[in-house]
């Protein structure tokens, strides 16, 4: 990492001048890879992916870079100025730079230390090893020697390889990371790790590692003599210095180790540098990134800049390096910064003054903070008079990290207390960049400053996270400073005058807002003449981005049905097949239930259905009763007896309104005060199907007792004497807002006109999925305005939203009746385009004497499909032409096809055919042909046209996978999973051809049986509750405040349980 770090600033700083022609030798068989992200190759197992650049990059600058893999240099001629290779040629320099690196250390001394099943954790072909071993001692013990940093993240990858029973970590010391924390702190994180289920052996040394006739790991023996048994061992005890070339050289190595080098990285041959953790400096080796990329620094800025090297500029010195770091290891939040240790060493330097040797120990006091509940651990250190920060570590909250590095770097006096630096830090949330000066350290990785980027951002060179990425190399090695990255950026781009754009996507350059108002006004009622007349692109496709929100405006101004075909593919699934999705492909069935009054009568049908139909019931917070588990083929049954109940679509899966919920009011209830029921059943067959930016919930309580909670919905009425309070712009959750009182006491007559206002001003200016409590605290003015809006009519705009509101209404039709009644729609619900057969893609489990899918596995299926090389590929007819005959240039079709057992999805897009999987591997859901389909953005560049890619979007989670292009099968938003496509052509014979491999092979790959989610793949997560309350019994006790006559405590039984 070190190595290419100072070949990217040769590059840059040397590009006007080119001075230099670079030749890297390197012994390993990958280019520079992210050893920082090691731990993740156990997840992706793709060395591609840690790759700092890739290969063509390398490639890209012929007669500049010549790079060599696999080749080792065996020693160095500095009369000759060459170096011999194990190729048995020789290479010559000018300038020679040496970043060999460190190797793992290995306890040679101890008995057993070459034993198979015995690993260190540093590079590629180390984790390889481990891990193909790992497959072949499932179930035993794994061991990790070393609490340090390495350890750590080696005992997380053998706990993350799933293959041990059981992983230890030994350490002969009393708490992990030793080097970088106090006992305290290394103790809370020994608690934490130990919560995840890493057991943790302290104060342990290891004897023997002992091994059977095959020389097989089975067991270690500790120095007090106990044995444990083990199959593998990873040693992670500390690095040494690549400097076995030193000889050949004659350069001069320090007693521990590593090539001595000066304040100019130079060796003590001339000519010859080192950076890394090979070099030396003042007799001390670096294992940490930050320092062997400062030493990449000052070389490459001398050799390209300084007067050393016969340029113009005061030549660069390397200085004693910031040691600071700050990790997750484990999923425990570990930092330590500055002089860390200063108040049990003595500090190594004082501002102002140098530290007096008599007084060390009373130079520096350390102020900490321990929080039990929360695992947070901060200890600062201050000098004695607690006007400097000298350094300090910190466990769970690290949030402060980067500013206190700051204030220990500027050696500045501090402003505040101790006590207010400890306390008052920040508990969440992105840090602030406006505190922080420009030298302040960024990126570690990369010792990336705020003002580096900064600069790059105000200069024009970087407009986007990615452009400062490549730029800078901020947020490219450990990521953790990317979200600090982002706020410097959009700070400096608000600044300059930049607008954070608020465009719906990049198809368009306009808002939401802006959008309604246009196809309001010009009355484009189709996503073609919204393209033409608004897009940057007049012939795009949209995004998942544009086309649902396109469809929603059209809905809410022109109320079309949403399965005529030209609004059709602009809806997501939920919409597309009038009913909410589910985890295995099935459906969700929910009949509207105005105010949450039913007859017996239709309580009775919706019985009837869910039992022929086996459905899953449940009922909802809306006063609603939700049937899950329709297969697609049988909504049309299913609804066709709903509708003839008198039932009608309660919208569930619309962002529409959902639910007025009502207590029983002046009905039934004593207190009532108002018909809550009457007025909530007026509202909800009033605003019933009307579309907006987001879902919609309502409430209406028949007196103050408010059980219906109209006070958290986005309107909520609740009645008193004269009337009814009117409450606004409230929800519950994942972010609860209290509603706002809009009116009070306001007439029964004049509630629909106020809400129909209301409603309509939301709709034209909300922004894409915002919730009204949103709208609302964006809207300038907040209440207020609204008030002035709504109640004042400011704007002069009431009636015109009132006759909006009641064109809409007035044009309300039941989505599913209509389709009901329409034999065309009918046709839209069927599994399998090309057969009548049904195939089911989760387990069915049963459970409280109902149906439902088992739960879905942790994680994703991570093969490379788009890669994949079949033996041998035929044309096979599939499905006849006439299925897509409604597709033209901007309404695509597409079609779920069966073939064995395979699910495949064809789209036919502008006049072309594609085909792909069916199944997404990031859920192992089989539903990608009912995926809406998108494209890139043209930028009007030759280069943006050749990168304009045609994607379907799972309808899932939003997983983008590209359908053209050099490899299609890609996924645009997640690196990690990927899609096989293939050939798709139409013949004169009135069929659709595949390019497809025999059944059988298809099957291997792509069955539906094989990805089919079993039970047995997840974990019950009651597993652990319900075997403590097993252990206690069904039929047990709860002790009472009961005494009887003998003085003792009576104990009752209480509905069988024991509490």
């Amino acid at each position: 990492m070190v190595a290419i770090a100072f070949i990217e600033k040769i590059l840059k700083l040397d590009a006007e001048n080119k001075q230099y022609e670079i030749v890297v030798i390197g012994e390993e068989s990958h280019v520079a890879y992210n050893r920082v992200g090691l731990t993740s190759f156990f997840e992706h197992r793709k060395v591609e992916d840690l790759y700092l650049n890739p290969k063509e990059w390398y490639e890209s600058k012929p007669g500049v870079l010549n790079h060599r893999i696999n080749t080792k240099v065996t020693a160095i001629d500095p009369v000759s100025k060459s170096v011999t290779t194990s190729a048995g040629y020789d290479v010559s320099y000018d300038i020679l730079v040496l970043a060999t690196g460190s190797d793992a250390v290995v306890p040679s001394n101890t008995p057993g230390h070459d034993s198979k099943g015995v690993f260190v954790y540093r590079n590629i072909e180390d984790l390889e090893k481990l891990i193909s071993f790992s497959a072949t001692v499932g179930g035993s013990t794994g061991c990790v020697v070393g609490g340090g940093l390495l350890g750590l993240e080696a005992a997380k990858a053998m706990m993350d390889l799933e293959q041990f029973g059981s992983v230890k970590l030994i350490d002969k010391n009393p708490w992990v990371l030793s080097r970088q924390l106090d006992q305290d702190a290394g103790k809370l994180v020994l608690e934490k790790v130990a919560e995840l289920g890493l057991d943790v052996l302290s104060c342990r040394k290891i004897k023997t590692i002992n091994s059977d006739r095959n020389n097989q790991t089975k067991s270690v023996t500790f120095e007090d003599g106990e044995t444990m048994e083990t199959t593998c061992i990873c040693f992670a005890i500390g690095i040494k210095p690549r400097d076995e070339l030193a000889d050949s050289a004659g350069i001069r190595t320090a007693g521990r180790g590593g090539f001595i080098i000066n304040k100019d990285v130079e060796t003590t041959v001339p000519g010859i540098y080192a950076i890394g953790e090979c070099a030396s400096w003042e007799n001390q080796t670096f294992g940490l990134i930050a320092p062997g990329i400062e030493m990449a620094d000052v070389l490459a800025f001398n050799l390209c800049k300084s007067t050393s090297h016969g340029h113009s500029e005061t030549p660069k010195a390397f200085r004693r390096p910031d040691l600071s770091t700050k990790l997750k290891l484990l999923g425990v939040n570990v930092a330590s910064f500055g002089d860390f240790f200063a108040d049990r060493d003595g500090p190594r330097e004082l501002p102002g003054r140098s530290p007096s040797q008599e007084r060390r120990g009373r130079e520096v006091k350390a102020l900490s903070y321990r929080d039990p509940f929360q695992a947070v651990y901060k200890k600062y250190i201050f000098t004695s008079d607690g006007k400097y920060l000298l350094g300090g570590m910190i466990i769970g909250d690290t949030a402060d990290y980067i500013k206190l590095v700051g204030v220990v770097k500027s050696k500045k006096a501090l402003e505040i207390p101790p006590s207010q630096l400890i306390l008052g830090a920040k508990t969440g949330g992105d840090e602030n960049p406006d505190d922080l000066d420009d030298d302040t350290q960024i990126c570690s990785c990369h010792n990336v400053t705020k003002g580096d980027i900064s600069k790059v951002v105000k200069d024009g060179s970087c407009k986007s996270l990615g452009d400062v990425k490549s730029c800078t190399k901020a947020g490219t090695g450990c990521a953790g400073c990317v979200p600090l990255v982002q706020s410097i950026l959009n700070a400096e781009m608000k600044a300059m005058g930049a607008e954070v754009s608020n465009h719906l996507c990049p198809h368009f350059a306009y808002s939401r807002v802006d959008l309604f108002n246009i196809i309001q006004v010009k009355e484009l009622k189709t996503l073609p003449e919204v393209m033409r007349e608004c897009g940057k692109d007049p012939e795009s496709l949209g995004c998942e981005v544009c086309k649902p929100t396109l469809g929603s405006i059209f809905s809410s101004l022109f109320n079309q049905h949403i399965m005529d075909k030209p609004m059709h593919m602009l809806q997501e699934t939920n919409d597309k097949f009038l009913a909410n999705i589910q985890r295995n492909g099935t459906f969700s069935v929910v009949p509207r239930v105005p105010g949450g009054e039913i007859t017996p009568e239709k309580l009775v049908a919706i019985g009837t259905v869910a039992k022929k139909y086996n459905l899953y019931c449940k009922i909802t917070g809306g006063q609603r009763i939700d049937m899950f588990g329709a297969r697609k083929q049988d909504l049309v049954a299913i609804w066709t007896e709903l509708v003839e109940a008198g039932l009608e679509s309660g919208h569930a899966y619309a962002k529409s309104l959902r639910t007025i919920k009502s207590c029983v009011g002046t009905t039934w209830c004593r207190f009532g005060v108002g018909d809550s029921v009457g007025m909530a059943i007026r509202l909800e067959e009033r605003y019933k199907s009307i579309r907006a930016p987001h879902k919609i919930k309502s409430g209406v309580s028949g007196c103050i007792r408010e059980c219906a909670e109209a006070q958290n919905k986005d309107f909520g009425l609740i009645a008193t004497e004269t009337g009814y309070n009117i409450f606004v712009a409230g929800n519950g959750g994942s972010k609860p807002r209290h509603s706002e009182l809009l009116v009070k006491d306001c007439p029964v007559e004049r509630v629909i006109p106020i809400l129909d206002r209301y409603l309509m001003f939301y709709i034209h200016t909300a922004d894409r999925l915002q919730r009204t409590a949103r709208w609302m605290e964006n809207l300038p003015g907040g209440i207020k305005y609204l008030k002035e809006v709504i109640l004042d009519d400011k704007l002069g705009i009431c009636d015109q939203l009132e006759k909006e509101m009641q064109d809409l209404v007035s044009s309300y039709f039941c989505e599913w009746t209509e389709v009901v009644n329409d034999a065309e729609r009918r046709k839209q619900f069927q599994q399998f385009a090309n057969t009548s057969d049904s195939s089911e893609t989760v387990e069915i489990i049963n459970e409280r004497s109902q149906s439902r899918p088992t739960y879905w596995p942790k994680g994703s299926v991570k093969y490379d499909f788009k890669n994949h090389r079949w033996s041998n590929l035929a044309w096979q007819p599939i499905i006849e032409v006439s299925y897509f005959s409604n597709a033209n240039f901007s309404t695509p079709v597409t079609a779920a096809v069966k073939r064995g057992d395979t699910q495949l999805a064809i789209f036919k897009v502008k006049g072309k055919y594609y085909a792909t999987q069916q199944m997404c591997p990031h859920k192992r859901a089989f539903v990608l042909s009912d995926g809406l389909i998108g494209e890139d953005p043209d930028d009007g560049t030759e280069e943006g046209k050749e990168k304009r890619k045609m994607w379907v979007s799972c309808p899932y989670h939003k997983r983008n996978y590209t359908l053209e292009g050099k490899t299609p099968g890609g996924c645009a938003n997640d690196e990690e999973v990927s899609i096989a496509t293939f050939e798709v052509e139409e013949r004169s014979d009135g069929w659709v051809y595949l390019k497809l491999p025999s059944v059988a092979e298809l099957d291997a790959l792509l069955g539906t049986e094989r990805w089919k989610v079993k039970k047995e793949e997840s974990e019950d997560p009651f597993k652990d509750m319900d075997k403590k309350i097993s252990n206690r019994g069904r039929k047990a006790v709860k002790p009472t405040e009961v005494v009887n006559g003998n003085g003792s405590l009576a104990e009752k039984k209480i509905n069988g349980l024991e509490w």
